[in-house]
């Protein structure tokens, strides 16, 4: 048994490289490949600012994670705690020195990207979750102390990148959060009595957020009441969507995003672009490429030997199809506007980043997939 954990902690590079998972692979780089054509179409088919700039961070982030693939396994397990800390230092430090944009203060300037902490905490959080799970023994799970621990591992950074303020990203890794704690083996009367505890405190939540935020509910509840303003956005996404039909008006040939009817279309609404110019067939197309990925995530959990690998694995993929669901029920009309990215589509550094670094590990894990971790 010795010997066979340590001829796997021990594979050499040509091992590594047959190991990986060439699937996930192929559909990431068909992913980032997409995203730079669309990326070219928000630009007015020229090679500009958006373009060259996602080409250059697709290009450090894609080594990035491979060069992350290669760590094993072990090495996520034993910094899980270092990396969740050192985002919550950078949290903490954001909210007092960061740059302001937009009403929100949550970047961090370093020059050469505007790193945004929150979007490394979606990750962090999966990763301390997914360590303290992992030799945590089925009976223990259900204390009140490791339940209170727990939450408090995902309530700190949710409380801080509320005060950004910032509730998209402070949902998204909540419910990243939360998905650990239901395959860490809590019981589900905990869900349910929490559901019911949020819906009883709703109004005074409510009462606590900011102005624009209660008039986005407003506006996802009645688009129309305000055409030219709050609800322009929204919108315009849905004719957007609608306008391409079946197959789409062609790459290039979209009206609304030429026109510039359409805001944030680089960003968050880059669906909405790319479902102009590609129709229906083309969204499915693109949807399908995510459920590929997913799917390989999940496989990659199933077959892996140790339990944080399987925790990470398994919440990293829920993270990313609720990333997906969020993002185009946003753009559809069918949630309310939170400025939730979709994943390598849309144009931003930091959730680049962190979704590379999610892949780096969740191919780690599939190298290192024979490995037990003590």
């Amino acid at each position: 048994m010795f010997q066979h954990n340590r001829l796997n902690s021990e594979l050499t590079f040509f091992q590594k490289i047959k190991n990986l998972d060439y699937i996930l692979l192929t559909c990431i780089i068909l992913l980032s490949t997409i995203s730079l054509f669309v990326m070219y179409s928000t630009d007015g088919g020229e090679i500009l600012y958006h373009t060259k700039s996602h080409f250059i961070k697709l290009l450090i982030f894609f080594s990035l994670m491979m060069v992350i693939s290669f760590f094993n396994i072990k090495i996520w397990h034993i910094t899980s705690y270092f990396f969740y800390f050192v985002i919550i230092l950078l949290l903490i430090w954001v909210s007092i020195y960061g740059v302001k944009a937009s009403g929100s203060q949550r970047w961090m300037n370093l020059y050469f990207i505007a790193l945004q902490p929150s979007e490394l905490m979606k990750i962090g959080v999966i990763l301390c979750l997914a360590k303290y799970y992992h030799r945590l023994k089925i009976d223990n799970v259900n204390s009140f102390i490791n339940i209170i621990v727990a939450l408090s591992i995902i309530i700190i950074p949710v409380i801080l990148v509320l005060s950004q303020p910032d509730l998209g990203t402070s949902i998204l890794i909540a419910l990243s959060g939360l998905i650990i704690l239901w395959l860490g083996g809590i019981r589900v009367k905990f869900f349910f009595i929490s559901f019911v505890t949020f819906l009883i405190s709703l109004p005074f939540i409510i009462s606590f957020l900011k102005p624009y935020q209660k008039l986005r509910i407003l506006t996802f509840l009645d688009p129309d009441r305000d055409p030219l303003g709050a609800g322009y956005q929204i919108i315009q996404s849905k004719i957007a969507v609608g306008s391409g039909g079946l197959s789409g008006k062609g790459f290039l040939k979209g009206t609304q995003s030429y026109l510039d009817f359409l805001p944030e279309k680089h960003t968050d609404f880059i669906f909405t672009l790319f479902s102009e110019e590609f129709g229906f067939l083309g969204s499915v197309g693109l949807l399908l490429i995510y459920s590929i990925i997913i799917i390989r995530i999940i496989r990659i959990g199933a077959i892996s030997r140790s339990n944080f690998a399987k925790l990470f694995c398994f919440g990293f993929a829920f993270a990313i199809f609720v990333y997906i669901v969020v993002n185009l029920s946003m753009v559809l009309g069918l949630l309310p506007i939170v400025g939730s990215p979709l994943p390598i589509m849309s144009y931003g550094g930091s959730s680049m980043l962190a979704t590379m670094i999610g892949f780096g590990i969740v191919l780690s894990a599939k190298i290192n997939h024979k490995q037990m971790i003590a």
